[in-house]
C-alpha cells in the first residue's frame, strides 16, 4: 500500500509507532495495549499482555471496508503484534489488511499472532495482503473462532515472498458456521512453511482450503494442511503446487482426520511445472518466454 494511501487506512503503523486511527461510527478502534487496559474481558484473548497491534471491535453494521496498514521503514526493526478483530452478531463486514516492507533490504522481522472472533450468524471477507523484502523474516499466526451460523471468507496472498515465511493458521467452526480459506504464494527465494488446521467442530459446519504455491528461484516450501471433523461436518483441502525452478522443492503434506462416521472430509494434491507446450503456444502469440512464463504463473495463482 503506498504511503499516500496509508493515510486513509483506520489503522496504520510504521516500524512500532502507530501513525494513526480512523474514528468510525460503530467500531471501536484502539491499540491493543489500550484494549488489555480499558477491557478486561479482552484478556482472555490474548495470550500475553499486549505491546502491540491492532484492536478492532464491530458492533454496528457498516457499508465499507475497513482497512489495516502495518509498514517497515527502516532497517533492523522488530514488530510484535498481537491483533484482535471481534464481529458481533449478523454483521456483515469486510477487512483488508496490508503488511509490507518499504524496502527490499531492510533485514526486518514481523511477527503478528492475532485471534478473529466471528459471532453468530455475523459474516467476514478478509483480504490479507503481504509484501516482503529479500532479507525479512515474517510470521503470521492466527487464530480464527467462527460461532454458530458465521461465514468466513478469507484469502492471504504475498505478493513478495521474505527470506522466511512461517504461516500458521488455525481455524475453529462451531455448529452451521462455513470458511472458505484461500493461501496464495508466488516464492522466490525464500523459506516458506505453512500450517493450516481447519477443526469442524459443531454439527453442519463447513470448510474448504485452497493453497497455490508456486516455487520459484531457489525457494523451499513446505505447506502442512489437516482437516479434523469433530461431528457431522463437511470439509476439503485443495493443494496445489507449481514448481518453476530446478533449485527449489515444494512438500505438500494434506492430513484428513475423521472423528465422526456422518463427515464427509476429501483432499485433493499435485504438484507440476510449466508444461513446454503452454509456452510454446504463447510464444507463437508473440509472448517473450519470460511474459509468458508470468502468464502461466498469474493463471495457476487464481483461484
Amino acid at each position: 500500500m503506498a504511503m499516500k494511501s496509508a493515510r486513509n487506512v483506520h489503522f496504520w503503523q510504521i516500524d512500532n509507532q502507530v501513525k494513526n486511527i480512523l474514528k468510525v461510527k460503530g467500531v471501536t478502534l484502539l491499540t491493543s495495549p489500550e484494549a488489555w487496559e480499558k477491557f478486561d474481558w479482552t484478556r482472555k484473548y490474548f495470550s500475553r499482555k499486549p505491546e502491540q497491534g491492532y484492536f478492532i471491535w464491530v458492533k454496528d453494521q457498516i457499508n465499507f471496508p475497513l482497512f489495516s496498514c502495518i509498514s517497515i521503514a527502516h532497517k533492523n526493526i522488530s514488530q510484535k503484534l498481537q491483533n484482535l478483530l471481534i464481529v458481533e452478531k449478523n454483521l456483515k463486514i469486510s477487512l483488508q489488511g496490508s503488511c509490507n516492507a518499504l524496502k527490499k533490504d531492510l533485514n526486518g522481522k514481523h511477527k503478528a499472532n492475532g485471534k478473529i472472533i466471528l459471532k453468530q450468524g455475523s459474516y467476514l471477507k478478509y483480504n490479507h495482503i503481504h509484501s516482503w523484502g529479500e532479507k525479512d523474516i515474517v510470521e503470521p499466526e492466527y487464530e480464527f473462532i467462527l460461532e454458530k451460523d458465521s461465514k468466513l471468507d478469507y484469502t492471504y496472498k504475498t505478493l513478495f515472498t521474505p527470506k522466511k515465511l512461517r504461516i500458521n493458521n488455525l481455524f475453529n467452526l462451531s455448529a452451521g458456521a462455513s470458511c472458505d480459506i484461500k493461501v496464495i504464494a508466488n516464492c522466490v527465494k525464500t523459506e516458506t512453511n505453512i500450517k493450516d488446521v481447519l477443526i469442524l467442530k459443531g454439527n453442519g459446519s463447513s470448510g474448504v482450503i485452497n493453497l497455490r504455491l508456486v516455487g520459484g528461484k531457489e525457494s523451499k516450501i513446505l505447506a502442512r494442511s489437516q482437516v479434523i471433523a469433530d461431528s457431522e461436518s463437511r470439509g476439503h483441502l485443495d493443494c496445489q503446487g507449481l514448481l518453476t525452478d530446478k533449485k527449489s522443492n515444494i512438500s505438500l503434506i494434506p492430513e484428513l482426520i475423521c472423528k465422526n462416521k456422518l463427515a464427509q472430509i476429501t483432499h485433493e494434491a499435485s504438484i507440476g511445472k510449466i508444461s513446454q507446450e503452454q509456452l510454446t503456444y504463447l510464444r507463437m502469440k508473440g509472448l517473450t518466454e519470460k511474459q509468458a512464463t508470468n502468464l502461466i504463473i498469474n493463471g495457476f495463482l487464481e483461484i
